[in-house]
């Protein structure tokens, strides 16, 4: 008995010429379009990867761009301050290794790194900067008193603000009007206030009368009287003392204010000398510009 035999189809190899032209025809109009589409993807990927051969690294290193100390340009420091104040605000919160450029809170990070300084007193706008850059301006503190302290002077703004004193040597201290007669210490560090109310009174009285300190010859602001009721006086040169009064915004009912009591004490500025004692609650025919008052 014979065995049944399955038919063989022939391979192409064994098929004539002209029967394997006539297939391989027959298959590529078969599969033209799957053909047409893995030659689309190939040379897709080709152009791909040329291009990535050629700007990769550019968009990895757009991807790792860092906004860095030196792209920060700082609008509004103030000539008394000698620190590199763009610097430190930026290492003090940690921002000094670079901030992301892709970062959506970049400008807020940056404007509150400035704001925690001790010199700045305001924050008034960051503009960022294509490709990579910001411009900060700022509004500093400004002294306008050094306060004695057991082992030396800490300066302070209007609004009695405790201001980084290293910023001062002896020399650029002395030009500020001094404020004695402190018992207390600041409570807390540069950039916070000192905490006493005598300190604010001192600081608000030395900001109005800054202006004739040096030409008075003035040389110290002190205290005097209980808290509720507390008055102020300029000492200076040659047993000069000039009863001031109440620290601006504190006169009482029948106290000129400090605008009047200013403006007296810049008519005594045209003095030649001045000595003994002053008082600028009285009337101004008795504070005369160039009254030389004997010490009694």
């Amino acid at each position: 008995m014979t065995a049944f035999q399955p038919r063989r189809r022939p391979v192409a190899s064994e098929l004539p010429p002209a029967q394997r032209r006539s297939g391989l025809a027959t298959f590529l109009s078969e599969h033209r379009s799957g053909l047409a589409a893995i030659a689309v993807a190939s040379a897709a990927a080709a152009a791909g990867w040329l291009l990535w051969q050629q700007y990769g690294e550019r968009a990895r290193a757009d991807r790792r761009a860092t906004l860095t100390p030196a792209d920060v340009e700082l609008v509004g420091c103030a000539d008394w301050i000698t620190r590199d104040l763009r610097t430190e605000a930026l290492r003090d919160a940690s921002l000094d290794g670079g901030l992301p450029l892709d970062d959506p809170e970049l400008a807020r990070r940056v404007a509150r790194a400035f704001a925690i300084h001790p010199w700045v007193r305001e924050v008034v706008r960051v503009t960022l900067r294509h490709p990579a850059g910001a411009v900060v301006e700022i509004q500093c503190r400004e002294p306008v008193a050094m306060v004695a302290v057991p082992g030396g002077l800490l300066a302070v703004d209007a609004e009695g603000i405790v201001l980084p004193s290293d910023d001062f040597t002896a020399e650029s201290a002395a030009r500020y009007p001094k404020l004695t007669g402190i018992t207390s210490g600041p409570r807390g560090a540069a950039g916070f206030p000192w905490g006493d109310p005598a300190v604010e009174e001192g600081a608000a009285l030395a900001a109005v009368v800054g202006p004739e300190w040096r030409s008075l010859g003035l040389v110290e602001l002190r205290p005097f009287g209980e808290a509720r009721a507390r008055s102020w006086e300029l000492v200076g040169e040659d047993a000069l003392v000039i009863h001031f009064g109440s620290a601006p915004g504190h006169e009482l009912p029948d106290e000129p204010t400090a605008a009047i009591k200013v403006a007296r004490l810049r008519g005594l500025s045209t003095a030649a000398r001045l000595t003994g004692e002053i008082d600028l609650l009285t009337e101004p025919d008795r504070i005369a510009p160039g009254a030389v008052i004997p010490q009694p």
